[in-house]
């Protein structure tokens, strides 16, 4: 009886330090708020005999400032110095129920967020899986920081700062080394007999120390079947046409990405700015729009994307927004360039530390281009009225962190 108390004492101390050397975290963001947008269209379904229609709308939107998500982090101390570390995390719309991405390709994309595993230690990170490049992390020195999903239509989702997956993917990131982080990241196409078809690479660097904050990431992926660059993948039912298409191009260059940002911190003020250049390849035998309508800035050649913007504290919790993006695309297959101008004003208030107030409002204007709206999907829900105009959209929300 003895020897068997003793044992369990014995199993129950290892299992104690065992429990004390690992650790799993669960958090999460819910984001929604009211949001008015002038001129928009709603594409409408045939299937289900609702008509497309134009006018002023008002609705409520998940994940204004940031994605609606719950996650799973967890690390192990395997001594040395040396973890294993995970991290797990699901989008949802939280104004539905649904699963993020549900009305695209990413339907069955439980964990479409990220999921990853991998070591952590003296020498940095290494994680395998489904991740964002460097530019989601230099983002923090940009209008994404602050207004989030509002400035994506403009840009940042086209220059990744809005943050775009790459699947099966390898990444290896640095320890701070005096404000300096570094980044290289190697996504597989994973395509029989053609390395090259569908694969994605990627490196970065920032620097931040005091006010200073400075970042520079480029982002090149290939064109495939089984691309790792998320943005490339092909709806959910291609026709025999794309599918031939990439096929016969798989291994050429599809999109290379470079972004250049900085961010200064003027007591109260930050104040920055960024610039990146997106060149796609894939795009330069797409025919020219139909006449009397306009291409859109996803698929143009080359876009130039520019930013201004400053966040100023008028307290400890209210912070003034303001910032400023101007696109510049050569449409493909049109020989004309296309220009897009938003101007961003907000607030955000904090009630917590966990929870906050914000409210914007945003003027998309576009020449030349098509306008897909300041909260536009990619089936043409809230596209301006016409394609070629300006649009106006407001709104007011709440954020909980968790």
């Amino acid at each position: 009886m003895k020897k068997s108390l003793l044992a369990l004492a014995v199993l129950g101390a290892f299992a104690g330090a065992a429990q004390a050397q690992s650790s799993v975290t669960i958090y999460g963001i819910v984001d929604t708020g009211v949001v008015y947008t002038s001129k928009a269209v709603n594409a409408g379904s045939p299937a289900t005999g609702v008509p497309a229609s134009t006018g002023s709308k008002f609705g409520l939107n998940s994940g204004i400032v940031q994605g609606s998500r719950i996650g799973f982090k967890g690390v192990e101390d395997l001594g040395g110095g040396l973890n294993a570390v995970f991290n797990l995390e699901a989008g949802f719309d939280n104004d539905t129920g649904n699963l993020q991405g549900s009305n695209n390709t990413t339907a069955s994309n439980l964990f479409r967020r990220k999921s990853v595993v991998g070591l952590a230690g003296g020498f940095g990170s290494v994680l395998v899986g489904r991740q964002t490049d460097f530019a989601d992390t230099i983002s923090a020195f940009t209008s994404v920081a602050d207004f989030g999903g509002v400035t994506g239509a403009v840009g940042h989702n086209l220059d990744r700062l809005q943050g775009v997956r790459t699947n099966n993917s390898i990444s290896y990131t640095t320890n701070n080394l005096g404000g300096f982080t570094g980044n290289l990241m190697y996504g597989f196409g994973e395509t029989a007999g053609q390395t090259s078809a569908g694969q994605a690479f990627g490196a970065g660097a920032k620097y931040e120390n005091g006010p200073l904050g400075l970042g520079l990431n480029y982002y090149q992926s290939k064109q495939g079947v089984t691309p790792s660059d998320v943005s490339l993948q092909l709806a959910s039912s291609p026709t025999a046409a794309q599918t031939a298409a990439v096929a016969a191009n798989a291994g050429n260059t599809a999109a290379k990405v470079l972004n250049v940002v900085a961010s200064y911190q003027f007591g109260p003020a930050r104040v920055y700015g960024n610039w990146s250049r997106v060149k796609q390849d894939l795009n330069a035998n797409l025919p020219a729009p139909a006449a009397g309508t306009f291409g859109t800035l996803a698929n143009s050649n080359k876009a130039d994307i520019y930013e201004l913007g400053t966040a100023y504290s008028l307290t400890p919790s209210l912070k003034l927004l303001g910032s400023v993006q101007h696109t510049r695309a050569d449409i493909a297959g049109a020989g004309s360039k296309g220009k897009l101008t938003q101007i961003n004003l907000g607030s955000d208030y904090w009630l917590s530390k966990r929870t906050d107030l914000y409210a914007f409002v945003s003027r998309i204007s576009a020449s030349n281009i098509a306008n897909t709206g300041v909260y536009g999907d990619a089936t043409g829900n809230n596209a301006t009225g016409g394609a070629d105009g300006s649009q106006t959209a407001v709104a007011v929300g709440i954020r909980h962190k968790f």
